[in-house]
């Protein structure tokens, strides 16, 4: 199934006879949530979702935004609405790293059909509405592993013996600065891959074949695994969501560089390359 929709298409299901269900993911990192926005103006029927609280556990050594407890998340699903035989599809406020959390994270507990709205909630020229949504529960499920993860030894070995790609802005990644984390640079053999340049200016991905040559320009041409880290397993999960429409499968750390830098014992790389 294909991991994006178009707001013309989600418009159309949403007249349909199984209007999907739709989630409302925005968010601002280090900031407080966006609920109010929601509330402002909304895709009809949306449902709000929280990634700090319902798409991640507390922060601490495994990251600022490590897996959620799965009853946590199961609990937040099903109160959103959410069920295993109704598709799903999530949108942000247009830069789709949240939304593509959301839909990594129902891909790895098993929902068979979850779809980011492409371009975000800046593509939607349909109707909004305001006040909170109130869905009838869902009956959802999760059954953690559907999806590839990596943790902090899985990525350093797959930085050696496979595609290893680091999400994050060009200068973090260089070490050059890191305002967030306490130590800048990246995993040692992780390539380079800013998830900016997944999107057109517009916000909305890349043509699949323009995403395609994209990655294999940085070496997955499918002769190896390929995985993603970021900061903290946000926008690395809209990089998976990249090669996903790229036709790529890749795992994906969800600790990141806000799990390995903490630990002093992992080694750092500084500069351009990935050694």
């Amino acid at each position: 199934m294909n991991a994006i929709i178009s707001a013309s298409r989600l418009a159309s299901d949403l007249t349909g006879p199984n209007p999907p269900v739709v989630l409302d993911v925005r968010w601002q990192l280090g900031g407080p949530n966006l609920r109010h926005a929601y509330e402002e103006a909304h895709i009809p029927g949306a449902v709000y979702v929280d990634l700090d609280t319902e798409l991640a556990g507390p922060a601490g050594a495994a990251g600022r935004h490590p897996l959620p407890d799965p009853e946590v998340f199961a609990e937040a699903m099903r109160a959103a609405g959410v069920s295993e035989n109704r598709d799903v599809v999530v949108y942000d406020g247009g830069l789709g790293w949240a939304a593509a959390r959301a839909w990594w994270l129902l891909r790895w507990t098993g929902h068979p059909s979850v779809r980011v709205l492409d371009g975000g909630l800046a593509a939607w020229s349909g109707p909004v509405e305001s006040g909170p949504a109130a869905p009838a529960a869902g009956t959802f499920v999760p059954a953690p592993g559907k999806a590839s993860l990596l943790d902090a030894d899985g990525a350093a070995a797959l930085a050696r013996t496979g595609l290893l790609l680091d999400a994050r802005a060009a200068e973090r990644y260089r070490g050059d600065v890191e305002p967030i984390d306490p130590v800048g640079g990246h995993i040692p053999g992780a390539v380079s891959a800013p998830t900016t340049g997944n999107v057109a200016e517009s916000g909305c991905f890349l043509p699949p074949a323009e995403l395609a040559d994209r990655f294999a320009s940085l070496g997955a041409d499918g002769s190896s695994e390929v995985g993603v880290y970021c900061g903290s397993g946000v926008s690395g999960a809209h990089e998976v969501l990249a090669l996903a429409v790229a036709g790529i499968p890749a795992a994906l750390y969800v600790g990141s560089w806000s799990e390995w830098s903490r630990d002093a014992g992992r080694p750092v790389a500084t500069g351009p390359d990935p050694q």
